[in-house]
């Protein structure tokens, strides 16, 4: 049996249908108020539990009989302000996961980071997994928690060998079963717009499925451990809103926003935040949209068997889950 958590989001969708398509069984906790597709739940059995992961016991009584976890749980909200708006679930959860599977005789635990973890490289110099953690997204709250779960996940494996660890750091993820939306805020900001302004920077782009996969392959591969990069193809937000308007079939011209004038709006966004106000637009956040995401995910495709969608699909599955939900 297989638990996987996180099975509401982007990835948890996408990992949960290729995992029932490929006969496994697959337990699932589901908090009141969310909901996993029901084309998904239509593909095959799936034991759900209701309740809150950050409930001991409803996160015991999941784990038992499990030998195998996918953790694909996380508090990504960018607006929030305080460290412990994420730790529970981005930092400690993992760790209790771990020693949960490890006093059951172990098993395999893949817990989905973030390849903000690891500072980008720019172009012909891409970054790898050895790549310490700064740049821009040093400052970031999400990034930080996500790093902290990393160092303890790691040092906890050195002295459980009967627990293997491998902890994914995705990119920038597109693909269908986005119902919130979650990364798919981006590419509907600028659907069908005439103009769109842009600002300079990029991302590593990638296939949820593709991230599926590296998952499933991290399961079933005896010999997978620590942390791999999974995060595409880097191109620029101009770049790929030239895709997107390709694979949709609109023409849209694109005007740059100057450095200067996002900080400024950033600057913006951190008075309101001192005034108890949530919003995104903070300087440490404009700060990481503003760098190019330059990474090598070599390991992830030899070791893991990542494959590599083409953008072009994702951007196509995209839309017209979007026009289903």
């Amino acid at each position: 049996m297989i638990l996987l958590l996180g099975a509401t989001g982007l990835l948890g969708q996408n990992l949960l249908k290729m995992l029932l398509q490929q006969g496994r069984s697959v337990r699932v906790v589901v908090r009141e108020g969310s909901a996993i597709d029901p084309s998904i739940l239509a593909t095959g059995p799936v034991d759900v539990i209701q309740g809150s992961i950050l409930n001991d016991s409803v996160l015991e009584h999941a784990v038992y009989g499990c030998k195998q976890i996918i953790n694909c749980a996380g508090v990504t909200d960018m607006a929030l302000s305080r460290p412990e708006d994420y730790r529970p679930i981005n930092t400690e959860l993992p760790l209790k996961l771990a020693r949960l599977l490890d006093a059951v005789t172990g098993g395999v635990l893949v817990d989905v980071s973030s390849a903000n973890t690891v500072c980008p490289g720019p172009a012909g110099q891409p970054s790898n997994e050895d790549t310490p953690f700064g740049g821009p997204f040093a400052a970031s709250l999400y990034a930080r928690s996500k790093r902290e779960s990393e160092k303890l996940l790691l040092d906890f494996a050195q002295g459980h060998r009967f627990t293997r660890i491998v902890i994914l750091l995705p990119g920038f993820m597109v693909g269908p079963y986005d119902s919130k939306p979650s990364s798919g805020k981006l590419l509907d900001a600028a659907y069908r717009k005439p103009v769109m302004a842009v600002p300079s920077g990029g991302k590593s782009f990638i296939d949820v499925r593709d991230v599926a996969a590296a998952a499933i392959g991290a399961l079933d591969n005896p010999l997978a451990q620590g942390r791999y990069l999974t995060t595409g193809k880097a191109m620029s937000i101009k770049e790929f809103y030239q895709l997107q308007a390709q694979v949709c079939g609109y023409r849209q011209t694109y005007v740059h926003i100057p450095r200067k004038l996002c900080l400024a709006v950033g600057g913006m966004g951190d008075r309101i935040e001192r005034h108890g106000h949530k919003t995104s637009a903070t300087t440490r956040n404009i700060r990481q949209l503003l760098v190019e995401e330059y990474y090598d995910d070599t390991r992830a495709r030899m070791e893991l068997g990542m494959p590599n969608t083409p953008l072009e699909q994702s951007i196509k599955d995209y839309f017209e889950y979007a026009a289903r939900r």
